[in-house]
C-alpha cells in the first residue's frame, strides 16, 4: 500500500456524521476532532514513545484487574466528549457504572463520554 500525505486545512470543519464516515473509510489513520469541528491527524509515535505508552497502558490494565472497577483502553480508542470533540487519549479508564449505562451500539463506536482517568504522553516531536 502506498502512503499518501494528508493535508488538513486548519479551516476545515466537519460534522459528527462526516467525521465518523471519514474515520470508518480510513481506519489506518489516527484522527481526532475538536469541539469546533477542526480535524487533527495524529502522526505515528516514535519507538521510545510507543514503549512508554505500552508500559503505561499495561500499568493501568494491571491496576484495573485487581479490583475490576472499570474498563481500560489503549491509544486508538476514541471518545465523543460532551462538547462534541472526538478524542483518543494514550491511555484511558472508565468506571464500570458509567460503562454499564452505555448501549451496545454506543460501546461499538466512540463512547459518548469523557473517561474518568486519562494519560496523554508528551512526546519529543
Amino acid at each position: 500500500m502506498t502512503s499518501l500525505p494528508l493535508q488538513v486545512p486548519k479551516t476545515l470543519r466537519v460534522s459528527d456524521e462526516q467525521f465518523l464516515e471519514f474515520v470508518k473509510a480510513n481506519p489506518e489513520l489516527r484522527l481526532e476532532r475538536t469541539a469546533t469541528g477542526e480535524l487533527i491527524a495524529m502522526p505515528p509515535s516514535g519507538s521510545e514513545s510507543g514503549l512508554h505508552n505500552s508500559e503505561l497502558t499495561g500499568d493501568v490494565v494491571l491496576w484495573n484487574r485487581q479490583g475490576r472497577l472499570g474498563k481500560g483502553f489503549d491509544s486508538p480508542t476514541g471518545f465523543r466528549l460532551p462538547n462534541g470533540a472526538f478524542r483518543s487519549p494514550d491511555v484511558s479508564w472508565v468506571a464500570q457504572d458509567r460503562w454499564d449505562t452505555l448501549t451496545p451500539k454506543q460501546r461499538q463506536g466512540f463512547a459518548p463520554l469523557c473517561a474518568d482517568f486519562v494519560i496523554e504522553l508528551a512526546s519529543e516531536r
